[in-house]
């Protein structure tokens, strides 16, 4: 780690901390105080839709608006600009990019297509935690930031590998970030799951994991692929997905960094706090190895 003492965490000029976790449990709400506090905030997410996915996103919005006669017609004389919005709060085009798949009447997608958008993430988000350390330096040399937080995204477990030693991404990242997991109780995945009954939302799987779940429900429901609603697959597959990450974040945090509690997150309200949280979870990590 690059902290090995809560010491020289506290007396650290330039603080740069990488938050990994499940979605909701509080990685963009951390960055958004710290960013309100003075800190560089790096979403992987927003680059990931801005600089490496943009225009595949913007594409798919012009594919949808060419089946509409009056805005085709605006578009093929160029009189009409479509362009995404992807803002840190509101990533909605690049989740409706990456869709879901199943029945297309039901706004899904053949499962091959999936399988192509899923592919390109994967890459995508690869290329933009790799571009973290150079905003580093950036946020620094043209803005003056010392502080450096990195809101990763939810399936940044599924494309590396936590096991590995000199795992490509995890090597680089953790030469430059402290890595903090945002571990969550079973009250918190319980939370999660109800949550996403309720909003299922489109998500990025590991591919092999992901095969598996669609092989499955496909024989557990006796559906063909054309007729999967959408919405019931991903909610299906949530809590497996959960199920499936809880270990890869583990071995992250204890291989890579280290963990806090969702619990004492939600306890945060200022920049101080978050340094006090990090100090004790160094503190801890340093008397377990003791």
């Amino acid at each position: 780690m690059i902290y090995d003492t809560a010491n020289e965490w506290n007396e650290a000029t330039h603080k740069r901390v990488l938050l990994f976790g499940m979605s909701g449990l509080g990685k963009t709400r951390i960055s958004s105080i710290l960013r309100e506090g003075g800190w560089f905030h790096y979403s992987v997410d927003y680059r990931i839709g801005t600089r490496y996915l943009g225009e595949a996103i913007a594409d798919n919005f012009k594919r949808e608006a060419m089946k509409v006669p009056l805005l085709r017609e605006l578009l093929l004389s160029d009189s009409v600009r479509i362009a995404s919005n992807i803002t840190f709060d509101n990533l909605a085009p690049l989740s409706t990019w990456l869709g879901k798949p199943g029945d297309p009447a039901l706004g899904g997608l053949p499962f091959d297509e999936y399988r192509r958008r899923q592919a390109q993430h994967r890459e995508a988000e690869i290329d933009a935690m790799l571009d973290a350390p150079r905003f580093i330096q950036r946020a620094h040399d043209i803005y003056g930031y010392r502080n450096f937080i990195c809101d990763t995204s939810g399936s940044i477990c599924e494309v590396v590998n936590p096991e590995n030693r000199v795992d490509p991404v995890l090597s680089v990242l953790s030469r430059h970030l402290l890595l903090v997991w945002i571990e969550g109780s079973d009250d918190h995945t319980a939370a999660l799951i109800q949550r996403f009954d309720r909003a299922p939302k489109p998500m990025y799987y590991r591919a092999e994991f992901l095969l598996d779940c669609w092989n499955t429900y496909l024989a557990e429901t006796g559906r063909m692929p054309g007729a999967v609603d959408p919405d019931a697959f991903v909610r299906w597959t949530y809590a497996r997905a959960l199920a499936h990450r809880q270990p890869r974040y583990a071995a992250m945090a204890a291989h890579w960094g280290l963990r806090v509690s969702a619990d004492d997150v939600a306890r945060v309200q200022s920049p101080g706090d978050f340094a006090g949280l990090i100090a004790d979870a160094i503190a801890a990590r340093a008397s377990q190895a003791a």
